[in-house]
C-alpha cells in the first residue's frame, strides 16, 4: 500500500470516527440536566454496594450516599472479607443512621469474584423498587438520584447506567485517562444503548441504576459470577431483559478513579482481557490497528512528503480534535486528548500485559484472591 493510499483511507477512517463518536456524545443525555418532576410516590430504592479494604475511602464517601435528597432510600453496604478498618468504619456510619445497614462476609464461596458475590448478597437483602449498585469511593450530588429515577421511570427503562466524572492527579495521568474515554466510547458506543436493534451494551461500576423484578428474573449477579468486567455485562444482561441507556454523570457523580499511573495500570491489568474475552488474536489484533491507524498517521508525518504528507497532517489533526472535544462530556481537560497517542501507549501496554500475566498466572489475582482461567472462560455472557 502506498503512502498516499494509507494517508487517504486513515483520514477516511478518522473522519468517520470523529461523526460517530462527536455526533454521539452530544445525543446522550446529561444527568445534570435531567430535571426531575414532583411525584407524588417515589419508588423504594436500595443502594448497594461493595468494599474491601477501602478504609481510606468510604469515610469520605458514604456520607455523600446518606446525604441523597430521594425519599425513600435504603443503603446496603457489604464489607467483603476486608482486613483493614473498612467495617469498623462502616459500622460507625450505620449507629448514626439506620437507613445504612452493613453485611460483614468472612468467607468467599467457590465459583465467584468477591465483588461480584457481595453485590449479590446485598441485592439480596434489598428491598427497594430499584437497586442502584455502585462503589465504595463515588461520591454523589444530593439530586442525583431522583433525577436518575424519574428519567429512568419517565422512559421505561429498566437499567440506566451513568458515566461518572473521573478525577485524576497529574497530566500524565489525566492524558491516559482522557485516551481510555476515547477507546471505551469507540468500543462500547454508548449513544447506541437505547436502540433496541443495536447489539450495543454498556455499565458503569460507579452507577448502575436497575429495576429489581428484572434484575432479578434475569438471576442477579450469578450470570456474573466470575466477570471481572462485572459493570459492563451487567448492562448486557439488563439489555436482554428489557430497556438500557447510559447517560452522561459529569457534575453529578464523582471519583478518583486511580491515584496515579502505576495505579491505573495495575488496576486494569486483571480486567483488560476479561474485555476481550479472554481472546489473546483479538487483543493483538487491536493492538495492531492502534498501531496502524492511530500511531502510524503519527509516525508517517516524519517519513512522508507533498500530499501524502497533509493527508496524514490532517488525519492527525481530527484524531487530536475527537479526543480533545470527548473529554468535556466526561468533565475532562480538552488539552488532555491533544496527547493522545501518548495515552494510547500505555493502554496498549496494559492490554498485552493484562494478556500476559493472566496467561502466565493462568487466572487473574484481585485483592488478595487467584482466580482460575478456565473457570474465568467458562463463564460467558
Amino acid at each position: 500500500m502506498s503512502s498516499l493510499v494509507f494517508a487517504a483511507l486513515t483520514l477516511a477512517l478518522w473522519l468517520g470516527a470523529a461523526w460517530e463518536v462527536m455526533r454521539g456524545n452530544r445525543r446522550m443525555k446529561s444527568l445534570a440536566r435531567l430535571t426531575p418532576p414532583e411525584s407524588a410516590r417515589w419508588p423504594r430504592v436500595s443502594v448497594v454496594f461493595a468494599a474491601r479494604n477501602e478504609g481510606r475511602t468510604v469515610g469520605a464517601a458514604v456520607p455523600t450516599m446518606l446525604a441523597l435528597d430521594y425519599p425513600d432510600l435504603e443503603l446496603i453496604a457489604v464489607d467483603d472479607r476486608s482486613e483493614d478498618d473498612t467495617g469498623a468504619v462502616l459500622d460507625r456510619l450505620a449507629a448514626a443512621d439506620p437507613r445504612l445497614r452493613v453485611d460483614h462476609i468472612r468467607e468467599l464461596p467457590p465459583g465467584w469474584i468477591g465483588k461480584n458475590h457481595a453485590l449479590h448478597h446485598g441485592a439480596a437483602q434489598s428491598t427497594g423498587e430499584w437497586i442502584l449498585f455502585t462503589d465504595a469511593d463515588i461520591h454523589f450530588r444530593a439530586d442525583a438520584l431522583r433525577r436518575a429515577v424519574a428519567h429512568a421511570r419517565a422512559q421505561q427503562l429498566d437499567h440506566l447506567s451513568a458515566v461518572p466524572q473521573l478525577h485524576e492527579r497529574g497530566a500524565l495521568l489525566g492524558i491516559c485517562v482522557g485516551a481510555f474515554s476515547l477507546l471505551f466510547a469507540l468500543f462500547v458506543r454508548p449513544w447506541c444503548i437505547p436502540d433496541p436493534r443495536s447489539r450495543c451494551h454498556g455499565g458503569v461500576g460507579a452507577f448502575n441504576l436497575v429495576r429489581a423484578s428484572t434484575y432479578r428474573k434475569l438471576g442477579g449477579h450469578e450470570p456474573l459470577r466470575l466477570r471481572p468486567d462485572d459493570d459492563l455485562k451487567l448492562g448486557k444482561l439488563m439489555k436482554s431483559g428489557g430497556f438500557s441507556e447510559m447517560v452522561l454523570g459529569a457534575g453529578v457523580i464523582t471519583v478518583e478513579w486511580y491515584a496515579s499511573v502505576g495505579g491505573l495500570v495495575r488496576g486494569l491489568t486483571k480486567n483488560a482481557f476479561a474485555g476481550a474475552d479472554y481472546r489473546a488474536g483479538l487483543v493483538l489484533l487491536a493492538v495492531l490497528l492502534h498501531t496502524v491507524f492511530f500511531l502510524g498517521p503519527v509516525a508517517a508525518l516524519f517519513f512522508t512528503h507533498g500530499l501524502a504528507w497533509q493527508l496524514d497532517c490532517a488525519a492527525v489533526l481530527v484524531m487530536l480534535l475527537v479526543a480533545a472535544d470527548n473529554q468535556r462530556f466526561d468533565g475532562g481537560r480538552p488539552w488532555h486528548g491533544l496527547f493522545f497517542p501518548v495515552g494510547l501507549v500505555v493502554f496498549d501496554y496494559i492490554l498485552l500485559r493484562s494478556m500476559s500475566v493472566t496467561i502466565m498466572q493462568r487466572g487473574i489475582t484481585w485483592r488478595g484472591t487467584h482466580y482460575p482461567l478456565r473457570e474465568l472462560k467458562a463463564n460467558r455472557l
